[in-house]
């Protein structure tokens, strides 16, 4: 064919088909612009899923009449004038794609009032022909109604999924832009049904209430709230404590400036923060909000702009996971928790209602067994009397055993279990340590601070020569004080040539060559590396895992005292180094419900 110029109208279709993937993205267009016309209510109603109907109300500032003609103009807007405002751009929308793409595909009209206006006015799109603009009745702010989606693109709707899949992306949307503005209040009708309101959430009880009932009530009931400002940059939100991690990664948000993201430079400062905490093949759980100067970062990357850049990414990244480590590291045992694991892990007793029988299928012991007494298991301190045929066996406190207070959260031990677990009583009820699990991190974390400021070198007798690109071979000149720092003797040799002459001790035989060049790999593409620091923690965790005292290794009371005061003023002790909880505690009223005791 000749080069030709297109039509309006297929430009606007093209255009659509970057913006408007699915009903889900009409939605969030349309509530964006709300929450931008400053609304302090947003009311969305759908049938169908959202590809018979998707009507979006506000109560915003509106439009003025001699601009509504205007609204539905491809790229006409309100939000930016100059290139200086693209570059500052505090805003969710801001190209004045969203309505002309939309009214391309679909039947749409658009009625608003702006304070200054006596009345509303009204304005149709029908097959890309837009109506004048007419007088009409509509209280202050904005309605638009989006019908039949894609009409006019068939190829484009055989791809929709069916309708309750599409209503489930839809309310997936608005929940996490209920998240990101936690002032404005939000509803959902679907097919004349009222699914779910939400009232404006100003104090921090009512935002958390807002997360539970998007979230979910377990996720609110296990997170720590973060609040960490510096001159130029604010973290707030929520971090689930890393014994509520998920098998997969559906609640994870992080909001920059108000906007949703996916970001791989703060999911990877997340992700590395939460490292040394959690299991393997788990997800962690969290709600970021993060807030900085619009002008260092780009937010036009992405045609939905879900991606975005930053002009600092070192910075932003090191902030995000300095914030995170230093709250994680506080995830250790105190008076007020109730251990490292959830509380149900043993009988699910917490939902009991009292009109079921109590499930001891849960509980496993062997009939004629049950706690063995003697003094090889307990080395004499714990006296164990059996209170008759019949009658069980019971456990009396040791002589000398402390009165547990407030100054010890996981109280005094009173007997170790098989060998595996200490059991220790508290001012209000009993704990159980993993032993091995806790001393493991005890160790790891002491490790760490002999380890801090001291990165002994090794010198190699014949250099290692390392075949590398010139960009790579850039990035070691360009960082040597790094590596010298951390104890690599680096040079270059020639422009794809470099030369290993030292290594961190710690290192030795653990490829340092490879782990250098992923050091340069990430360096390239990220701006900086942990690759080291990783290793060496790595190395550290499995030599305090071999330190750590072992299973069936019997304590005496002194002993396990002294892991419980440590564990106690240890960083991250309520998990071991792969993630596993390290202790867990039962109140008496929780053993008073679980024994039906006062029924």
């Amino acid at each position: 064919m000749p080069i030709q110029l297109l039509s309006d109208a297929l430009i606007s279709q093209i255009a659509a088909g970057e913006v408007i993937e699915r009903p889900a993205s009409v939605v969030k267009e349309l509530v964006e612009n709300a929450l931008d016309a400053a609304s302090t209510r947003i009311e969305v109603e759908l049938e169908r899923g959202g590809c018979g109907l998707i009507r979006v109300r506000d109560d915003g500032v509106g439009i003025a009449p001699q601009e509504i003609a205007l609204a539905l103009s491809r790229h006409a807007t309100s939000k930016i004038a100059s290139l200086d405002d693209l570059e500052r751009v505090a805003t969710l929308g801001f190209r004045g794609e969203a309505l002309p793409s939309i009214a391309s595909v679909s039947r749409l009209s658009l009625v608003s009032r702006s304070a200054s206006a006596a009345h509303a006015w009204v304005l149709d799109a029908r097959d890309g022909v837009l109506t004048p603009p007419a007088p009409a009745s509509h209280p202050l702010g904005t309605s638009v109604e989006v019908r039949d989606l894609f009409f006019n693109v068939p190829a484009r709707r055989k791809f929709l999924r069916t309708e309750a899949t599409e209503y489930q992306h839809i309310v997936r949307m608005l929940e996490r832009l209920a998240l990101s503005r936690f002032a404005t209040a939000f509803s959902l009708v679907h097919n004349g049904k009222a699914v779910w309101s939400l009232a404006a959430a100003h104090s921090a009880a009512e935002r958390l209430a807002r997360v539970a009932r998007i979230c979910g009530e377990d996720f609110a009931g296990h997170v720590i709230e973060l609040k960490h400002d510096t001159e130029s940059l604010r973290l707030s939100g929520w971090l689930a404590l890393p014994t509520f991690s998920r098998s997969q990664s559906d609640l994870q948000f992080v909001f920059l400036n108000g906007r949703y993201v996916r970001d791989k430079l703060l999911a990877g400062a997340v992700r590395l923060a939460y490292q040394d905490v959690m299991f393997h093949g788990r997800f962690s759980a969290y709600l970021l909000y993060l807030e900085l100067d619009s002008t260092q970062v780009d937010v036009n990357a992405h045609p939905q702009k879900l991606e975005v850049r930053f002009r600092d990414s070192r910075r932003i990244h090191d902030f995000v996971f300095r914030t995170l480590e230093r709250v994680l590291a506080e995830t250790r045992p105190s008076a007020a928790s109730a251990g490292s694991a959830p509380l149900d892990w043993l009988t699910g007793s917490a939902r009991f209602k009292g009109v079921a029988p109590p499930n001891q299928a849960r509980f496993t012991l062997p009939e004629g067994q049950g706690l063995r007494a003697g003094e090889d298991a307990y080395r004499g301190h714990v006296a164990l009397a059996a209170l008759g045929a019949g009658q069980g066996t019971g456990v009396r406190e040791a002589p000398g055993v402390a009165t547990p207070g407030a100054d010890a959260p996981l109280g005094y031990a009173l007997a170790q279990l098989h060998g595996v677990y200490i059991l220790a009583q508290t001012a209000d009820g009993v704990v159980l340590v993993d032993m091995h699990a806790a001393h493991e991190r005890v160790m790891y974390e002491r490790m760490k601070k002999l380890l801090a400021g001291e990165t002994a070198q090794q010198q190699l007798l014949m250099p290692q020569i390392l075949h590398v690109t010139p960009a790579q071979a850039e990035a070691a000149e360009g960082h040597s004080q790094e590596f010298a720092a951390l104890g690599f003797g680096l040079s270059r040799l020639a422009p794809d040539q470099l030369a290993l002459r030292a290594i961190p001790s710690l290192l030795a035989g653990r490829d340092p060559a490879g782990i250098v060049r992923d050091v340069l790999s990430d360096l390239l593409e990220q701006g900086h590396s942990r690759r080291v620091e990783e290793s060496i923690n790595h190395l550290l965790g499995t030599m305090a895992c071999h330190a750590a005292v072992r299973a069936q290794r019997n304590l005496s009371l002194p002993e396990m005292n002294a892991l419980l005061r440590e564990m106690e003023g240890t960083e991250r002790a309520d998990q071991c180094n792969h993630g596993r909880p390290t202790w867990v505690r039962l109140t008496m009223t929780e053993l008073d419900r679980l024994f039906l005791r006062g029924r």
